[in-house]
């Protein structure tokens, strides 16, 4: 039993980019996911668990390596320990088109055009303002201090109606960068290649190389990919 594809979320590791043809000889910047075959661990339904859900776990890790507990639940699904899982929701009465230890491969996206890759951004640490938000600094002019880097002041941004007069939560300074969540939406994919695993999609996905993202069929279109599609 395979589930459709429009419904179909798949776990990946992102290689890398590099560039491809087609047949007009027209080159594609891509990015390289190696989507191994993934195993269906869980299926948690209305009755038993108030929603619907599928559970998927990828990659092999040495037992020694996993815990007794996970060790335990994918035996359940009769399947070796899983390095990844993660969970999808469903619609009710949906789960029904999965099976505890059925394996998805990256052909469930034969027929999807667009699809949407989540991941974590590469962590940069403590990052200025500049480099955070874009700003352009102050003025390198003669006499002016030696802090061009520096976002300026903010005192001018407090509000003091009747409060603290704090600075608004929000504000853009100097902070932690990196290390989110991000949804790269409507990326064409370019290839699709079962034989060795692999999905290539065009634009950058977010993430280190070997990093794990979510793979799954465009939720919401833009209106150029939108009209393509409806063009047929």
């Amino acid at each position: 039993m395979t589930a459709p594809s429009k419904s179909a979320h798949l776990l990946g590791q992102k290689i890398g980019m590099t560039r491809v043809y087609d047949e007009n000889g027209v080159s594609s910047p891509v990015t390289v996911i190696k989507v191994t075959p993934n195993t269906v661990t869980q299926i948690r339904t209305q009755e038993v668990d108030g929603y619907s859900a599928v559970q998927l776990g990828a990659g092999d890790i040495k037992p020694r390596n996993s815990t007794m507990p996970l060790i335990g639940h994918d035996a359940k699904a009769g399947v070796a320990p899983r390095r990844k899982h993660r969970e999808f929701r469903v619609e009710d009465g949906q789960e029904s088109n999965w099976e505890l230890g059925q394996e998805l491969t990256v052909s469930v996206f034969d027929d999807v055009k667009y699809v949407d890759v989540i991941g974590t951004s590469i962590g940069k640490g403590f990052a200025g303002g500049m480099k955070r938000w874009g700003f352009k600094g102050q003025l390198a002019s003669h006499g002016v201090e030696r802090k061009h880097r520096s976002p300026g002041s903010i005192g001018g941004h407090g509000n003091n109606a009747g409060k603290s007069g704090r600075i608004k939560k929000g504000k853009k300074m100097a902070g932690h960068m990196g290390t989110r969540r991000i949804t790269m939406r409507s990326l064409d994919v370019i290839r699709v290649d079962a034989e060795n695993d692999l999905l290539l999609v065009k634009g950058p996905v977010p993430g280190h190389n070997n990093s794990w993202v979510e793979i799954r069929p465009a939720t919401r279109l833009y209106r150029s990919k939108a009209a393509k599609v409806a063009n047929g």
